[in-house]
Order: structure tokens, then C-alpha cells, then sequence
């Protein structure tokens, strides 16, 4: 089985949460918290700020690690490192390719939404680690 490493920000703006709805792909219309893979040579930190870039034009602050997951898809094993994180500037929707965004739809969630939108597996993971802190790392 394939073995996928990836990073993924929490990002927090007015004690919201942002989730993300695939916009292409395998899992096109699952949310999730943005982020990606991480290039050879780039720490998580790193990687994350480059995706985020990549995926939202917009940056991110104050990253606090919160967990790392590891699931099994039916194709692959994914390892996600996953951090809280504070916007630093404006989100704006970004072409996947030319015909696709990377992301249908954006929305910011009180953390008594989170469970109100279909997540995927993995990320339904770091929804119970984030609640599970009750908003301590706010």
C-alpha cells in the first residue's frame, strides 16, 4: 500500500474554524482542513505555509502543533501532521487546474458546527482532537 505524508491546517480566524470542500478528485465534495504534501528537504512548518500559499493565496501564523493522524484509505496509507494555526491576510479561491478549483466552497465554523458538515475519514480524526481541547489552544 502507498504511503502518503501530509500536512494540515486548522486555521482559526474570530474563534472560527475554516473547512474546505473538495473541489476535484477521488473525494471531490468532502471537506477538509487545507494543506498538502511535504517536498523533500521542508520541515511541516514549512510545507504547510507553501500549501496553504498554494491552495488559499493567503498566509498563516502562530502554528501550534495539534496531532498527527494515520489512516487507511482503501488505495493508500495517509500520515497527517496537523497544526492550529492563525490567517494572516485574506482567503481567495485558487484553480486546481484549469478547469477545477481546489476547493467548491469555504466556510468558517463555531466549534459546535464542526460535526454538521461531511468530512472526510482522516480529518474526522483531528475534528475529535480539536474538541477534545475544548478550545485551549484558541
Amino acid at each position: 500500500m502507498k504511503n502518503i505524508e501530509v500536512v494540515a491546517a486548522v486555521i482559526i480566524k474570530n474563534r472560527k474554524i475554516l473547512a474546505a470542500k473538495r473541489g476535484y478528485g477521488e473525494f471531490k465534495g468532502k471537506w477538509e482542513f487545507p494543506g498538502g504534501k511535504i517536498k523533500e528537504n521542508e520541515s511541516k512548518k514549512e510545507a504547510l505555509k507553501r500549501e496553504i500559499k498554494e491552495e488559499l493565496n493567503t498566509d498563516i501564523k502562530n502554528l501550534k502543533y495539534l496531532t498527527t493522524v494515520n489512516y487507511n484509505y482503501p488505495t493508500f496509507h495517509l500520515t497527517m501532521h496537523t497544526y492550529v494555526c492563525d490567517l494572516d491576510g485574506n482567503i481567495e479561491y485558487v484553480k486546481h487546474n484549469e478547469e477545477e478549483l481546489e476547493y467548491d466552497e469555504m466556510v468558517w465554523l463555531e466549534q459546535s458546527e464542526l460535526d454538521e458538515v461531511d468530512w472526510l475519514p482522516a480529518d474526522i480524526e483531528v475534528v475529535n482532537s480539536y474538541k477534545a481541547l475544548k478550545g485551549v489552544i484558541l
